[in-house]
């Protein structure tokens, strides 16, 4: 694969998240100090980035640290940041935090999720939201299950036409 293949991945990918920034490619060029016809040629994939030009527009994109490695790897490049999950050792006092937190709403239920919608923690009032639930519903990849059906069910309407 060529360079400029390679970069063509990413072209996408930063045009997305321009768009969801609302921001036109000129305002994205002058807020990142480039010209919009490099920025274009990056979108398009006729030029490919260098990792700190990709780096530096995630910067202003305001694109948060794991979707910035997506971006390195998608103009191929190695990832920059690190991630953790809640269960390792580094991250003790954020679980001692998130424990007081929940713990300091009780009697009321509190409930943390993660970025699927799945749920990571929760207080004894949670037992008062999840009472009478189906099992299967509470069980780790419900809503990325629950998720994917309904894009398959959307899909198949689009195809049918409504």
């Amino acid at each position: 694969m060529t360079d400029v293949a390679a970069g063509a991945r990413i072209g996408p990918l930063l045009r997305d998240w321009r768009r969801r920034r609302r921001l036109s490619q000129l305002d994205l060029a002058l807020d990142a100090g480039v010209s919009a016809r490099h920025l274009s040629f990056l979108e398009t994939g006729r030029s490919k980035p260098s990792p700190e030009m990709v780096l530096h527009l995630a910067e202003q994109l305001d694109v948060p640290l794991r979707e910035r490695n997506q971006l390195l790897l998608a103009a191929g490049y190695a990832p920059r940041y690190g991630e953790l999950t809640l269960e390792d050792p580094e991250m003790e006092p954020m679980r001692r935090a998130v424990e007081l937190i929940l713990t300091g709403h009780e009697p009321y239920p509190a409930i943390i999720v993660d970025r699927h919608w799945e749920l990571v923690a929760g207080n004894r009032g949670l037992a008062l939201l999840t009472e009478g639930v189906a099992p299967e519903l509470l069980e780790r990849g419900a809503a990325r299950r629950a998720q994917r059906l309904r894009r398959r069910r959307v899909g198949a309407r689009c195809a049918r036409g409504g």
